[in-house]
């Protein structure tokens, strides 16, 4: 042994006591986490940390005083067990690695780290009699614990797990069901509805979920006035306005298709079935209704408080670099903007702050644009901004209120490969800058300094399943302006929207957004509640793209959807301009191609395509294991089936 080697080897024992063989295998300095540790520990496999802040702020001293022990790299082993935590765990430049020594943070093989926005319930006992509104079908069914507290305040919260699996929020008509408004009254911002069955006068915090064309919309209900057999509803700003003023997507009146489906939710008066429950924010209570195997003094009761666990987050000129996370689950986040602010969404989740019907047509990139729109962008469990380099690897992303993993600005050359995206509220994988809060949404972007364009994002081999299942307007995987986005081989079922969507802007201006490719895909029991939606759908110029080789198959006949005939395999939407779209096997040639631009190319799609282009898509061998974690088929729905052409 040399003295520099003796010098490196004097250096980890100092800081790291008990990993000195396995950095003498591998070259690279380790850093231990348990469920069981100590955050005065050392971090060795022997004496390991408690949490993985400390193991970053650990990582990032060695970083910082250029530890000869990370010259190969560094990693942090994660040991089983759920780690629930009180803020997002925040990766900063600081954190960087560098191409010979990047960061890995891993679970321990064979064990199965939870990082966790949510906190547990527990205490719960059968209600007595005497609860105010509570429907008489539940009375001596329901149970009741005290409502979480952070410091003397209610914690809110939209979702309830049982033992992991979600329970449904107090509605008036059961899952898969819903009724029709009877109007909209734009000017006066209110909406007639047949009249409910339950008293709602003294209801607080009720809600009206409407479907709506291509989106949903949830709106804080502020009034419920009865009269015969109907009943008007009167909501809260700001929702109310964007409501109303709005031209696209809204509420619709249809003899011919019917008009928009709604249900109630958030009222004790619906809590009327096993597998419903209700917080009371009021009297500081939450309420459940077991269902037939659920044992509440043992059972698991999850509530998540947190609306992103993990962020990456890096700046224009100091991005985050070479970080990877590998086999980590991120579970049970909120968002709560719809119980503060209501939530309606323009397109793919993105909510309105402000949108209305232009009383001249026209702007100077669409002569006959007849409305503008703001918008904002939904949280992410993770996020990442300015960064390059990072990667996902056989994680999972599951029990989440609003979106799963989330790439927002200024990344390149990243990865997200095996991973599985489970029950999601909202998109399981969103990706570049959609619009900017002062940037109308139907402009071009083309921004001054191009290291804010998200590049060279590779998805790759993920099942994402089951997500989208709040918002119904929202997708498996939603990339806006992108510049070098490979998605490929990935699984996607049970969404109730398009499966993959590319672009935003509705504009053939070519602006940032090409050499983008959709590739191999399998996407199959979509739009399970949408309809004017696709398995890939496409908007704006993207020179230099393609759409090839993907296998469509098994879309939903959506029960309220705005016209039953408007559903198609393949969607290139407006502005769509300078796509390649070839080889992909669809039922039938049932496409859109609605207001494209130039340059599109379509060249052997459909039925007629090789089977061997089916045998491929999708999940590759070496990731089908993944596929045992695959969402069942919605019961009771049925498939469509267009007319294979003849030759």
């Amino acid at each position: 042994m040399n003295q520099i080697s003796r010098q490196i080897l004097f250096v980890a024992i100092l800081i790291f006591p008990g990993t000195i063989q396995l950095q003498a295998q591998s070259g690279k300095a380790v850093i231990y986490v348990s469920t069981k540790g100590d955050n005065t520990h050392s971090g060795s496999k022997d004496a390991p940390l408690l949490t993985l802040d400390m193991a970053l702020r650990k990582a990032r001293e060695m970083r910082r005083t250029a530890d000869p022990a990370i010259q190969q790299g560094l990693h942090i082993y994660v040991g089983g067990g759920t780690y629930q935590l009180n803020e997002p765990i925040i990766l900063r430049p600081e954190d960087s690695g560098s191409p010979v020594s990047g960061t890995v943070i891993e679970s321990i093989p064979g064990e199965k780290p939870v990082l966790s926005g949510g906190i547990q319930i527990r205490g719960w006992k059968k209600a007595g009699s005497g609860i105010a509104g509570l429907p008489a079908a539940a009375k001596g069914k329901v149970w009741v614990a005290n409502a979480p507290l952070s410091g003397d305040q209610v914690i809110d919260f939209r979702q309830l797990y049982v033992n992991n699996e979600k329970a449904v929020r107090s509605r008036d008509t059961k899952a898969g069901v819903m009724n029709r408004i009877l109007s909209w009254d734009h000017e006066a911002q209110t909406c007639w509805i047949p009249r409910p069955a339950a008293d709602l006068r003294e209801a607080k915090g009720l809600e009206m979920f409407i479907h709506q064309w291509w989106s949903i919309a949830v709106l804080r209900v502020r009034s419920v006035y009865f009269r015969g057999d109907s009943a008007q509803l009167s909501f809260w700003q700001p929702e109310s306005r964007i409501q109303s003023e709005h031209p696209w997507p809204a509420p619709r009146i249809s003899k011919k298709d019917g008009n928009s489906a709604f249900y109630l939710s958030n009222a004790i008066q619906f809590l009327n079935e096993p597998g419903e429950w209700f917080l009371d924010k009021m009297n500081q209570k939450v309420y459940y209704w077991p269902k037939q195997n659920e044992n509440l003094q043992k059972a698991v009761i999850t509530v998540p408080v947190l609306e992103t666990v993990l962020k990456i987050e890096g700046t224009i000129d100091r991005p985050v670099a070479y970080i990877s996370f590998r086999g980590i689950a991120f579970e049970h986040t909120t968002w709560l903007r719809p119980s503060k602010e209501g939530h309606v969404p323009h397109q793919s989740g993105m909510y309105m702050t402000d949108a209305y019907a232009l009383k001249v047509p026209g702007t100077a990139d669409k002569k006959t644009l007849e409305n503008q729109a703001w918008v904002g962008r939904p949280p992410s469990a993770v996020e990442v901004t300015f960064a390059n380099h990072t990667r996902f690897e056989q994680c999972r992303f599951q029990h989440m209120g609003s979106c799963g993993l989330d790439y927002k600005r200024g990344t390149h050359d990243d990865v997200i490969i095996g991973n599985v995206f489970k029950d999601i509220a909202g998109s399981g994988i969103q990706a570049g800058v959609f619009s900017d809060a002062t940037h109308e949404v139907h402009f071009p972007y083309q921004p001054a300094d191009l290291r804010e364009v998200c590049r060279n994002l590779l998805i790759s081999n993920n099942l994402i399943t089951d997500v989208t299942n709040e918002d119904w307007g929202t997708l498996g995987i939603s990339a806006g302006y992108m510049n070098g986005i490979n998605i490929e081989h990935n699984d996607i079922s049970e969404v109730s929207y398009s499966g993959i969507s590319v672009g935003w802007g509705w504009t053939k201006t070519v602006n940032v957004a090409m050499n983008n490719r959709i590739a191999g895909n399998k996407i199959h029991r979509y739009a399970r509640h949408m309809y004017d939606v696709s398995a890939i759908y496409t908007l704006s110029a993207q020179p230099a793209s393609v759409i090839e080789e993907n296998y469509v198959d098994s879309i939903y006949k959506a029960p309220y959807a705005h016209d039953p005939n408007h559903w198609f395999y393949l969607y290139t939407d407006e502005g769509s301009s300078f796509f390649t779209v070839k080889n992909n096997w669809t039922p039938s040639d049932k496409y859109l191609k609605n207001a494209n631009g130039p340059g599109n190319v379509w060249e052997n799609n459909g039925p007629m395509v090789a089977d061997s282009i089916k045998r491929a898509a999708g999940l590759q061998p070496d990731f089908r294991f993944l596929l045992k974690d695959i969402a069942p088929a919605a019961a009771y729905w049925e498939i469509n089936h267009a007319l294979v052409p003849k030759n």
